[in-house]
């Protein structure tokens, strides 16, 4: 498909650049109104994902999947689901393991790789209750998720699934991890490092021997924490092993549904390769936008609640359902 000239129209002009535009409406939106039920997922070998639903009766439903260390009560998340609430969706925010505020049991977590759990959680959403279509809209971490997913499953997806949307989506794993290790990244670094040593270190204490942890003095680099501690907690040989599996951008040419990726071209965290230009052009089924600003999970709008990338998923969703 032709790239998608993108009508975004900017944030406020306060956010100046990239990073004061993933930054505020990280740490200051706040989105109310939203009251989730949650149901607890026990997965095939034993462990469990919590869903956080709206359920209001609808035949259509989104499911919404967060980003690194993110969770269903995100803004970027809540925002999402309002504002598809608000037309006529059901909707379906599910947390990765460790992700709902209970650490998971296994010895692995969750990566930007892992679509079994996702594919569980799309066939328990059909199971429980009759769909006729399914939205799947994923930021940043999910984004990927979401696109790996479409890839694997091709044209073997289920009828109902009708499109999917992802945000931010670090779709080369390996060309973003050296972004981070950039000196202007370091907030992003040093945020979502702290977070995950949390939980590696829970996983050594849960299983003892299966972790090295006098490797951490050893990170110098991204690439050495998902040498050291990613690859191994998820299955991984090793981290270039991680990359090449986990990277969407080397499923996306098998996606058989209508899919939107909106990456801003000044998102600190991904680099080019994640905004894969030339197979969007030939792609049939992928549309690529890509405005010049936006941050990273951004996109917030002058005087709107919601930010551009909700609204765009709407947009795009809407096209694909019967709205």
């Amino acid at each position: 498909m032709p790239l998608i000239h993108s009508p975004y129209s900017g944030p406020p002009a306060y956010q100046y650049n990239g990073h004061l535009q993933t930054i505020i409406p990280s740490l200051t939106r706040a989105v109310t109104g939203i009251s989730y039920e949650r149901e607890r997922l026990i997965l095939t070998d034993g462990d469990f994902v919590d869903l956080d639903w709206i359920k209001q009766g609808q035949k259509r439903l989104v499911i919404l999947t967060h980003g690194l260390e993110g969770d269903s009560n995100r803004q970027y998340i809540l925002g999402t689901a309002k504002l598809f609430a608000q037309h006529n969706y059901d909707v379906l925010a599910w947390n990765c393991r460790s992700c709902s505020g209970e650490m998971n049991q296994a010895f692995r977590l969750y990566n930007h790789g892992e679509i079994g759990d996702f594919g569980e959680v799309i066939d328990h959403a059909l199971q429980a209750k009759r769909y006729q279509e399914l939205i799947l809209v994923g930021y940043s971490m999910g984004g990927n998720i979401t696109l790996k997913y479409l890839g694997v499953h091709g044209n073997q997806l289920s009828k109902a699934i009708k499109g999917g949307i992802a945000i931010s989506a670090p779709t080369d794993l390996g060309a973003s991890a050296c972004l981070l290790d950039r000196p202007s990244n370091r907030f992003y670094r040093n945020r979502f490092m702290k977070k995950l040593l949390v939980k590696i270190s829970r996983k050594a204490q849960m299983y003892p021997g299966r972790l090295d942890m006098s490797k951490i003095r050893q990170v110098k680099q991204w690439k050495d924490f998902d040498e050291f501690f990613s690859a191994p907690v998820n299955n991984y040989r090793d981290a270039d092993d991680f990359y090449t599996q986990a990277s969407a951008v080397n499923f996306m040419p098998d996606i058989a549904v209508p899919t939107l990726l909106l990456n801003a071209q000044n998102d600190p965290l991904l680099s080019a390769e994640c905004s894969p230009e030339a197979l969007a052009k030939v792609h049939p089924h992928i549309f690529l936008e890509t405005p010049r600003t936006g941050g990273h999970v951004g996109f917030q709008l002058v005087r709107d609640p919601y930010t551009y990338a909700e609204r765009r998923a709407l947009w795009f969703a809407q096209r694909l359902t019967n709205a």
